[in-house]
């Protein structure tokens, strides 16, 4: 695998692809080396045991070990995605900025304010739905999420595919009903995740009533290119992480998480009212302006979209026709 950009972490956790193995293997990673570690050094039944509860110091001491363990580059290596949730809850509308460019798209076209006064109002809109409303979830399917070694197969019934890079909340210990104030004692860690949607699937048109349809819409075989890497949460300020995406070379998304309305801890408590979230989950944060349907450019075979958060390293990921069936 290729890499760009890599954490700033001191390390890193990945999950890597062994031959004739039945899972893939939780990898340590410390600069551009990874190490293997088993159940006995993660101190917990898997990955997803290990996050109930981290240890991070016991990680950093292996980290430090040098060449008193076997380590193979980076490069040299298959990596699946990070994390094996068993719930993926995604967050819409969660850019200020983003959502205020929709607002204002909408607006008639004989409205009478400027755009800087329906700016402005999109705004105050946006700010008391800050401090009064409440974040608005939706749920993946765990079985879409891949590493970005996968192509991502775009699926013939559509070719209104669409980018959604996201700031990913992996959690740690169960979390159920917890308040604002103890939502970041049940984040375990950080990860990078492209949000695919088929944005011609998204509204229902035989019954519009029925609003989104979230299961067609973004939920076909590979529709969650994750990681690579799992960064724990003792390295990331998530405050104000800079978020670009890159298609082709040419820089699409680019903003910054402090554009979130609502932050890590209001949604990790907001999730966890209706179902505890356990270890391992991924909490998407929404995504930011710049996908596809704002630059009236979506997908195709042989695009080549390169992810990147700050802190986290960063996702290559590359479309491909889907398969003849």
């Amino acid at each position: 695998m290729a890499f760009g950009e890599l954490p700033d972490a001191a390390f890193s956790l990945v999950r890597v692809t062994v031959p004739d193995a039945a899972e893939p293997r939780v990898g340590l990673v410390a600069g551009d080396r990874v190490t293997l570690l088993n159940d006995d050094e993660l101190g917990g039944d898997g990955l997803n045991g290990f996050l109930e509860a981290p240890d991070w110091d016991r990680l950093a001491a292996i980290a430090r070990a040098g060449d008193d363990r076997e380590w193979s580059e980076l490069a040299d290596v298959t990596l699946s995605a990070p994390v094996a949730p068993r719930q993926v809850l995604q967050t819409g509308a969660n850019y200020r900025t983003h959502v205020i460019d929709l607002v204002v798209s909408g607006l008639a076209a004989d409205d009478p304010r400027s755009p800087e006064e329906a700016r402005a109002w999109a705004g105050r809109m946006m700010d008391d739905r800050r401090e009064n409303g409440e974040p608005y979830f939706f749920i993946g399917l765990p079985a879409c999420v891949v590493g970005p070694d996968e192509a991502l197969a775009l699926p013939a019934y559509s070719e209104k595919h669409d980018w959604e890079l996201e700031l990913a909340v992996v959690i740690g210990a169960r979390a159920f009903r917890v308040s604002r104030e103890e939502a970041m004692d049940h984040v375990a860690g950080y990860t990078i995740v492209n949000d695919i949607t088929t944005r011609d699937l998204v509204f229902r048109k035989d019954m519009k009533e029925i609003g989104t349809d979230w299961y067609r819409g973004k939920n076909a075989p590979g529709f969650l290119p994750t990681g690579p890497f799992l960064v724990p949460a003792p390295f990331v300020d998530p405050a104000a992480l800079g978020i670009r995406l890159d298609l082709n070379g040419q820089t699409m998304q680019d903003a910054s998480t402090s554009d979130l309305l609502f932050d890590i801890p209001a949604l990790v408590s907001g999730a966890s009212q209706t179902m505890p979230l356990l270890p391992g989950d991924l909490l998407l944060t929404g995504s930011p302006a710049g996908n596809g349907a704002h630059w009236g450019r979506l997908l195709r075979a042989g695009d080549e979209m390169v992810g990147s958060i700050e802190g986290l390293g960063s996702q290559t990921v590359r479309c491909v026709e889907e398969a003849a069936r």
